[in-house]
C-alpha cells in the first residue's frame, strides 16, 4: 500500500489548510474517497434504470448544476489580471494610508475591467463604459477603488441607478437588444434626465470603443477623501494612465472586430501578458482641498462633474503593472468581489450621492452572488494582512473559530481581537447640518457646461465620430418623440453638433424647446480630454500584422520583425493558409494566421510582402478586404511587389502607405507606425 504524506500549508488569509497528497494521482470524490469507475452511472443492470444511491454521480451532476452563479447584473462580461502596485512618491503630506508612504513600496493587485451594459457572453467591442476596478491588497487591509473608464457618470444620486440600467439593458418585452445602447428605452431615459449628457459625450465619443483593454484611462469616477495623519481631508480624484497612451478603433473597425473575434479584448490581454509584455498604468491624484473645492464653478461632489487637469494638476505617485493571468477564470475574475466601502486608513469616502449608494449596493449584490456574508474567505477577495473579529457562522464558513466567546466586550478570553483607537481606521472629521431632504442641491443643476467643455476639447476629427455616433444610436430609435427631445438637448451643447446631428438625420429644425434648469456656461477648453491631442508617438503594445505570399523577401520580413520589435511592438504573418507560404530563398514563412481568419481589424498596422505584383493575391476577396478595410480604417501599411492588390482594394498613395523596398524604408515604415491612425486620410474614406 503507497503511503500518504499530510502537510499544512498557509492560505492567503493566513488560515491553515490541511493538505494531503495522493502519489497515485487516484480520482478521487469531494470526500476524498477514490473512484473506481468515472465512466459510467450505477444501475441495476447493465440496462437498467439509474440508481439513487449513486453518490459519484450526484455530486458529480451536483456541482455542474451549481457551478454557475448568478452573473453580475452590470459588469457581467470581464478580464481581469493580477499585478504589483509601485509607490514612486510619498503621500505622507495628504494620507495617512500605509501604501503610500515609502517610495519604493510594492503591493499586490488584482484588477477587472470590463463592459456594462452587455451580459457574461456577449461580445467585446460595443459601444459602452467599461468599468476599471483595482483590488489592492495593503498592509492594512484590502483597498477598492471601483471606477470607470470614463470620468463622470450619467446620474447624480444612486436612487437613478436601477432605471438607468434598466434602460440600457435589454427591453423586457422582446429581449434585446444585448450590449447596446441604440434602442428606445435608454435614449428615452437619457432625453428625461439631462445630468446625463455630460456622460452621453463621452461614450459617444471615441472612449465608448477602445482599442484594448490596456489602452484605457481608468477613473474613481466619485470624489472620495484623503486624511493625513493629523486628521486633516482634503477630497480627491483617482487617476489611473496607460503608460502606452490611451487608443480607440473607429466604428467600422469595431463591427468587423466583433465578428472576426467577439473575445478580441480578453484575448488581446491575456496574450501580451503571456508573452510578457506587461501592461501599466500611472496613478495620478488630484487633491482638492475645501478652499479650492469652493471655488470651483462646480459641485465636486456631482459625480457627473470632471475637475479639469488645467484647474488642478495630477500628482503622479505610482505605477501599477499587471504581470500574470489568472489560473482559474471562474475562482479569480469571476469570483472578485469589489465594494467602494473597501477603504483603508487615510483614505475615506465623500457624501457623493451616487457614491453613498455604492457603498450600499456593491456589497448587497456580492451577498446574493457569492452566497452570504464570507464571501470574503474566497481566495481572491482575502485580505493579505492578518484579519481577525468576531464574527461567526453564517452560509460558506470555512474558518474553525475555537474560542469560547464571539462578543466584546468580554473577560474570558484575553486572546480575541479587540478595537485599536490609536491604528484603528478613522473617519474624516466632517460636519453636517441640515433638515431631512430628498432634494437636490442647486449645486448639481447644471447639466450642459462640462457636455459643452468635453465636446468643445476634441479635435474636429473626434467631434466628428461623436456627431456620427449620436446619429447612429438616434437612427436606431422608433419614437419620433424621443429623436426630437434629444435634439433638443444637443442644442444647448453646441451649435455645430446640433447641426450636424439634425442633419445626418434629416431632421432640421426639428429639435424640442429644452429650457435649462440653469443657464450653461464656457469653460475653457481642455486638451488632456483629447485622445488625438495625447496620443503618444510609440508602437509599444500595438501589433503589425504581415500577409505574405509564395516568393516573398525573407530578410525584408526578418528585418520588419526586428524592428517592430525593437520598439516594443509584436508581429503577426498571415498567409493563405495556415500551412504558411514559400520565401524565394526556399524557406518556409510559418503563418500565425490563415487569410480567411486573420483580416486587418486584428492589428494596429499591417504590411504587405508579395513574390510578385500582387496579382494572385488579388484573386483572394478576403486579401482585398484585408488591405481595404486597413486602407479605410486609416491604419499605416507597408507595400512590397503588391501593386496590383493595392490598387484592386483601391489604395491611394498617402503618408501612411509606405513602399518597403529602399535602404531607409523599414526605418521610415516603423517611424509612420508610430504616428498611429493617420486621420487626415479620413475624408477621403468617410466624407461628410
Amino acid at each position: 500500500m503507497k503511503s500518504t504524506k499530510t502537510t499544512h500549508a498557509t492560505g492567503p488569509a493566513g488560515e491553515l489548510h490541511q493538505t494531503t497528497t495522493d502519489p497515485d494521482q487516484s480520482l478521487k470524490t469531494n470526500q476524498g474517497v477514490t473512484i473506481a469507475d468515472h465512466q459510467s452511472s450505477l444501475k441495476a443492470g447493465a440496462r437498467g434504470p439509474a440508481l439513487l444511491e449513486d453518490f459519484v454521480l450526484r455530486e458529480k451532476i451536483t456541482h455542474f448544476d451549481h457551478e454557475r452563479i448568478p452573473e453580475r447584473v452590470v459588469h457581467a462580461r470581464g478580464s481581469g489580471a493580477h499585478g504589483v502596485f509601485v509607490c514612486s512618491e510619498s503621500c505622507a503630506d495628504v494620507t495617512s494610508a500605509a501604501f503610500l508612504q515609502q517610495v519604493g513600496s510594492e503591493t499586490e493587485a488584482f484588477v477587472r475591467i470590463s463592459t456594462v451594459a452587455g451580459g457574461a457572453g456577449s461580445v467585446d467591442m460595443p459601444r459602452d463604459v467599461r468599468g476599471f476596478a483595482i483590488k489592492l491588497y495593503t498592509s492594512e487591509g484590502n483597498l477598492d477603488i471601483v471606477g470607470n473608464d470614463i470620468p463622470v457618470f450619467f446620474i447624480q444620486d444612486a436612487m437613478k441607478f436601477p432605471d438607468l440600467v434598466h434602460s440600457v439593458k435589454m427591453e423586457p418585452d422582446r429581449g434585446f437588444p444585448q450590449a447596446a445602447s441604440a434602442h428606445d428605452t435608454f435614449w428615452d431615459f437619457i432625453s428625461l434626465t439631462p445630468e446625463s449628457l455630460h456622460m452621453i459625450m463621452w461614450v459617444m465619443s471615441d472612449r465608448g470603443i477602445p482599442r484594448s483593454l490596456r489602452m484605457v484611462e481608468g477613473f474613481g469616477v466619485n470624489t472620495f477623501r484623503l486624511v493625513d495623519a493629523q486628521g486633516t481631508s482634503r477630497f480627491v480624484k483617482f487617476h489611473w494612465r496607460p503608460t502606452i497612451g490611451a487608443e480607440s478603433v473607429v466604428w467600422d473597425e469595431a463591427l468587423k472586430l466583433n465578428a472576426a473575434d467577439p473575445d478580441f479584448h480578453r484575448r488581446d490581454l491575456w496574450s501580451a501578458i503571456d508573452r510578457g509584455d506587461f501592461p501599466s498604468w500611472e496613478l495620478a491624484l488630484q487633491v482638492i482641498d475645501d478652499a479650492t473645492a469652493a471655488s470651483l464653478p462646480f459641485d465636486v461632489l456631482d459625480a457627473t462633474k470632471l475637475v479639469p487637469e488645467e484647474l488642478v494638476p495630477l500628482r503622479v505617485v505610482g505605477t501599477l503593472t499587471l504581470n500574470r493571468n489568472p489560473d482559474n477564470f471562474f475562482a479569480e475574475t469571476e469570483q472578485v468581489a469589489f465594494c467602494p466601502a473597501n477603504v483603508v486608513p487615510g483614505i475615506d469616502v465623500s457624501e457623493d450621492p451616487l457614491l453613498q449608494g455604492r457603498l450600499f449596493s456593491y456589497l448587497d449584490t456580492q451577498l446574493s452572488r457569492l452566497g452570504g456574508p464570507n464571501h470574503h474567505q474566497i481566495p481572491i477577495n482575502a485580505p493579505r494582512c492578518p484579519m481577525r473579529n468576531l464574527q461567526r457562522d453564517g452560509h460558506m464558513q470555512t474558518r474553525v473559530h475555537k474560542s469560547r466567546v464571539s462578543y466584546e466586550p468580554q473577560s474570558l478570553d484575553p486572546s480575541t481581537p479587540r478595537e485599536n483607537p490609536t491604528r484603528g481606521f478613522q473617519p474624516a472629521r466632517v460636519g453636517f447640518e441640515g433638515e431631512k431632504t430628498r432634494l437636490r442641491p442647486e449645486s448639481f443643476a447644471d447639466h450642459y457646461s462640462q457636455a459643452r467643455l468635453f465636446y468643445r476639447s476634441l479635435t474636429p476629427i473626434e467631434q466628428k465620430h461623436v456627431v456620427a455616433a449620436i446619429a447612429f444610436e438616434l437612427g436606431k430609435v422608433e419614437t419620433m418623440a424621443v429623436r426630437t427631445r434629444m435634439l433638443g438637448h444637443l442644442v444647448h451643447i453646441d451649435d455645430t453638433l446640433s447641426a450636424g446631428v439634425q442633419a445626418a438625420l434629416g431632421m432640421e429644425g426639428m429639435a424640442d424647446k429644452i429650457t435649462p434648469a440653469r443657464e450653461p456656461f464656457d469653460m475653457a477648453p481642455s486638451p488632456a480630454l483629447s485622445m488625438v491631442t495625447k496620443f503618444q508617438p510609440t508602437f509599444k503594445g500595438r501589433k503589425l500584422g504581415v500577409l505574405v505570399s509564395d516568393g516573398c523577401d525573407a530578410a525584408l520580413l526578418a528585418r520588419l520583425h526586428a524592428a517592430i520589435v525593437a520598439e516594443g511592438g509584436a508581429v503577426e504573418v498571415i498567409a493563405p493558409k495556415i500551412g504558411g507560404a514559400v520565401a524565394a530563398d526556399g524557406s518556409i514563412i510559418q503563418a500565425d494566421h490563415a487569410l480567411a481568419a486573420g483580416p486587418s481589424v486584428l492589428f494596429d498596422a499591417v504590411a504587405v510582402v508579395t513574390g510578385d505584383d500582387g496579382g494572385m493575391l488579388a484573386k483572394h476577396a478576403a486579401a482585398v478586404d484585408f488591405v481595404r478595410d486597413a486602407f479605410g480604417h486609416l491604419k499605416v501599411m507597408g507595400l512590397a511587389g503588391a501593386q496590383k492588390l493595392a490598387a484592386k482594394a483601391h489604395v491611394e498613395v498617402d503618408p501612411g502607405i509606405v513602399d518597403l523596398h529602399g535602404k531607409d524604408a523599414v526605418a521610415l515604415f516603423v517611424e509612420a507606425c508610430k504616428r498611429g491612425r493617420v486621420w487626415d486620410r479620413e475624408p477621403k474614406v468617410r466624407p461628410d
